[in-house]
């Protein structure tokens, strides 16, 4: 399989460059279980398409700002994109520079302080920060919202709450999960009322997330490491959704990651989801089954990425490159603050 296999042509200006007024005025394309015709909706009209007992799958990650600047002692400026916290002090981060740094070298930070180079793990750098208090509250009024990209804008007042989904309690990610930024307490209130059940998983989003793919046969493919938690109390919980007969709607691609990370084999030749905390590498794309799952909300995704590849993997490929064709032809708006789908499990009745 060949990472040109998932390309496809995008108007530039159907790229979302900032969110809408309200949340949930997001338009919603529904993707129906069998072949038949695509359904334009608005994200509001979720309530209607679920059931009561159904189970929402949140990732509650919260993004951290994390994004700063600096200069080395040489003169040179460097731009730090934080990965990953590493403690109360320690950082690993890609590093903009025109030169690479050795171990050793200091940054001057623009916010004040310092950060120290204290070795190299691949392409990202491990870094300690001598700072007044702990790196996650230093960053909270000295760093800057990494948006994605391909939102060609510096960062506004607005984008420190809209960039975060409304549920986002553990700091940890430097890019949003955005398949919930379309729920806002409204759309949330009805859905309970409704009698459709919450859950949540947490994955961190790394910046390994807007990474390209470099190898075109995608055997060759090595994808990046991500923190995730998949509680005890969410396990039991879908697993009673499932017991009922309601369905496990996974918001976002995220969410279907840290699910699946947490899913194993069984002696007798199922697959059983397990409590799991740790590092997760897995890769998804056409061939994997996802057993996790009924249901996807997600946003629309790059060509040729591997988000692409595992909603390809979840829906079928050519469902869900037909349903991109449609949203091209309706002007959906794309990427993290653009429009959502809502992918239906290939034969779910």
């Amino acid at each position: 399989m060949k990472k040109s296999d998932f390309h496809y042509d995008l108007p530039p200006e159907l790229i979302a460059q900032a969110p809408l007024a309200e949340r949930s005025a997001s338009r919603l394309l529904e993707v129906p279980p069998e072949p038949g015709a695509l359904r334009d909706r608005v994200f509001r009209e979720l309530p209607q398409l679920l059931e009561p007992g159904d189970l929402l799958v949140f990732n509650d990650t919260r993004v951290i700002p994390a994004r700063l600047f600096g200069q080395k002692t040489t003169g040179g400026r460097v731009e730090i994109l934080i990965e990953r916290l590493l403690g109360a002090d320690q950082a690993r981060a890609q590093l903009g520079v025109s030169k690479s740094p050795k171990a050793g070298a200091r940054i001057a930070l623009d916010a004040g302080g310092e950060a120290e180079v204290l070795g190299r793990e691949g392409e990202f750098y491990v870094l300690r920060f001598h700072v007044p208090e702990s790196l996650e509250s230093w960053l909270l009024h000295a760093g800057r919202l990494p948006l994605p990209p391909y939102i060609q804008r510096e960062p506004g007042r607005d984008d420190a709450e809209r960039y975060q989904t409304v549920f986002a309690r553990e700091a940890g990610a430097v890019a949003a999960p955005t398949a919930g930024l379309h729920f806002d307490e409204p759309l949330l209130a009805e859905l309970q009322a409704r009698g459709v059940e919450f859950g949540h998983v947490t994955l961190h989003v790394g910046a390994g997330t807007f990474q390209p793919v470099r190898a075109d046969d995608l055997s060759q493919h090595v994808m990046h490491s991500e923190w995730i938690n998949v509680g005890a109390a969410l396990v039991e919980k879908i697993r009673s959704t499932r017991a009922a007969g309601r369905r496990v709607i996974g918001v976002g691609t995220t969410v279907v990651r840290a699910l699946e990370s947490a899913t194993r084999d069984t002696p007798e030749g199922g697959r059983e989801l397990q409590p799991f905390a740790g590092e997760t590498r897995l890769f998804i794309l056409p061939g994997y089954r996802i057993t996790s799952v009924d249901a996807m909300v997600t946003n629309f995704h790059l060509p040729e990425s591997t988000l692409l590849m595992m909603v390809s993997a979840f829906a079928g490929k050519e469902r869900v490159f037909a349903a991109y064709a449609h949203a091209i032809r309706e002007r959906y708006r794309f990427f993290s603050y653009g429009d959502a789908m809502l992918l239906w499990a290939k034969g779910l009745a």
